[in-house]
């Protein structure tokens, strides 16, 4: 191996090293706030390149009946989930006697969800700018975080860490079946968003590349902004270190859950809009992508948001150099590295079992 070849390959790594940041960012966030293992992170991803896609392909001479079934499957499952979230919050509103509250509750909740399928409705026979297409994508998946953490997360906030990890894997595997039920088992690719390209010395870098490196330090530069300088980024790192302090200080251990969700879901999404032209995406392709981001996260013990990204960043680029070496075992190279950590950091901190 010479230097361009290993350039090359630092290069590539550090490109899929930005991408593993934001799931390693969002792996630590949940876990902070919410004690929850999240594994289902990757799902974020596959739903935003999936839907992406679909919003690509739309619909343009079908009648409206044809382009209801074309539009994204995630458009539907985020419409239940808001349904059955204002049925559970109305319910509990009117057995407090609470009429009005119940209708308020439920128009909040439906809100957005209806306003997206009219857009979705309206963007289908027509060809939207694909800037127009990258928000609406944004606004269908990240509106699933807060849901799923009210229907599977948000009356066990209380349960063992061991608990909520149990949940996290049965709504994986249920946001897996819905993905191979919304998007069947064919993959896609996504269109590039720029198709420039630059030489620098031996490498050369394309202008997708460039999208990832600027979006991925923009975002992690707003994540800081919001923790620093915000009221309900203070409110989150209050919760992430004393979740019975921040709720004698009046903040809401469920506001904070929902919102980290949010965010999670957020840059989930955002992941599979900038691995979406780099690879072909499946339903089930954002287990993976999301396990390298939580291997990363275990670099820092899930606490450390700066260790979180440089541990994203080496395991980029240890899988960069093993597929270089042996392609067929790149997996194996990149998940082995998490237990030589794993036992130093139980030989350095050992825990009691919570």
């Amino acid at each position: 191996m010479d230097f361009t070849i290993a350039s090359i390959l630092t290069l590539d790594g550090v490109s899929n090293g930005a991408i593993y940041a934001l799931l390693a960012l969002a792996t630590v966030l949940l876990f902070a706030v919410t004690r929850v293992i999240f594994i289902p992170q990757g799902e974020f991803v596959a739903f935003g390149a999936l839907t992406f896609a679909m919003l690509q392909q739309g619909n343009p001479v079908g009648s409206m009946w044809q382009r209801y079934g074309d539009l994204p499957g995630t458009l539907w499952l985020l419409l239940v989930a808001a349904l059955v979230a204002a049925a559970i919050d109305a319910t509990r509103a009117l057995r407090h006697g609470q009429p009005r509250r119940a209708l308020r509750e439920a128009a909040a909740t439906l809100a957005l969800p209806l306003l997206l399928v009219v857009l979705c409705l309206l963007a289908s026979p027509r060809s939207w700018p694909m800037a127009a297409q990258v928000a609406l994508t944004l606004g269908i998946v990240t509106p699933l975080g807060p849901l799923v953490y009210r229907l599977a997360y948000e009356r066990l906030a209380d349960a063992s860490v061991l608990v909520l990890l149990i949940v996290s894997v049965g709504v994986h595997f249920a946001l897996t079946g819905l993905g191979l039920l919304f998007f069947g088992a064919e993959g896609f690719r996504n269109p590039s968003f720029w198709d420039a390209r630059f030489s620098i010395g031996p490498l050369t870098l394309s202008g997708q590349t460039v999208i990832i490196f600027g979006t991925s330090i923009a975002l992690i530069v707003l994540l800081w902004l919001f923790f620093e300088r915000t009221l309900r980024g203070k409110a989150l790192r209050a919760t992430a270190v004393n979740r019975t302090g921040a709720r004698l200080m009046g903040i809401s251990a469920s506001s904070a859950g929902r919102l980290s969700f949010a965010m999670a879901a957020f840059m989930g999404a955002l992941c599979g809009l900038l691995i979406g032209p780099s690879t072909t995406v499946f339903y089930d392709s954002g287990f993976l992508i999301g396990l390298k981001g939580f291997v990363a996260a275990v670099f820092a013990g899930l606490a450390s948001y700066p260790l979180a990204a440089a541990g994203a960043i080496g395991v980029g680029v240890v899988e960069a150099f093993g597929s270089f070496w042996a392609s067929a075992f790149k997996e194996v190279i990149v998940f082995t590295t998490i237990l030589p950590i794993l036992l130093w950091r139980s030989l350095r901190d050992p825990h009691h079992d919570e």
